[in-house]
């Protein structure tokens, strides 16, 4: 067996054991017990236990997502709601709460925080790069900080959601692309402020020097657009 294979092996023993340990040594334990795996080959897969485990855990709710957006046709859609569709398709990925609970708990230690903020992170730039985001300046960062915030949001928000079918969720989400693209329109009007455009002509210049060959950070999906 590969490391992978290993790894997806011991993911699949351990979600069960979650609820009740969490992602703990206990758990890992159990799934390596359960999926008869031995102590020295899941360490080899797993040098962090369970940690890693939890990690691979949100890395399959992402490629869930990627398959999802794939898989449907969002060419009616305008970019926002294709960007709220993509949050929508990553938070329904997940099998069950329970297991999103632990691992917030587990990624609030300082110890392992890294590693949740680069999850986050790594859930909204899949997401921009499955929708075709080709930037290369400024707005590369800025859309996938916002984007790991409304993403962090509304998975919070959703956690404690008990309404039908998460129908409070999605509003909230909704709500929050709106906020998002009301600050991109304010962010738009100051750019085309004759001050505003003095006072950048020099960062621009060193952004367009240093920019790839062919990209233009004002063409679509460059920023956000409704």
């Amino acid at each position: 067996m590969t490391d992978g294979n290993v790894k997806a092996a011991l993911l699949d023993a351990a979600k069960p054991h979650v609820p009740f340990d969490g992602w703990t040594d206990a758990t890992f334990r159990a799934a390596q017990t359960d999926a008869g795996i031995s102590a020295g080959l899941a360490k080899a897969a797993c040098p962090r236990g369970a940690v890693d485990l939890a990690v691979a855990f949100h890395e399959e709710g992402d490629a869930a997502m990627e398959k999802r957006l794939f898989d449907e046709d969002l060419s009616a859609l305008r970019y926002s709601e294709r960007v709220a569709a993509a949050v929508r398709f990553r938070i329904e990925a997940i099998e069950d709460r329970e297991l999103v609970r632990r691992g917030a708990t587990l990624f609030a230690l300082p110890q392992y925080a890294g590693d949740g903020t680069r999850l986050i992170w790594g859930t909204a730039d899949r997401i921009w790069i499955a929708l075709g985001d080709t930037s290369q300046d400024v707005n590369w960062y800025s859309k996938r900080a916002i984007l790991s915030g409304v993403y962090g949001s509304t998975l919070l928000y959703w956690l404690g959601d008990e309404t039908p079918a998460a129908e409070a969720t999605w509003a909230f989400l909704d709500r929050r692309i709106a906020g998002v693209m009301q600050f991109e329109k304010f962010k738009a009007r100051i750019n085309q402020a004759p001050l505003t455009n003095r006072l950048m002509d020099g960062p621009l210049s060193f952004l367009r020097r240093i920019q790839a060959p062919g990209s233009d950070p004002a063409d679509m999906p460059g920023r956000w657009s409704g």
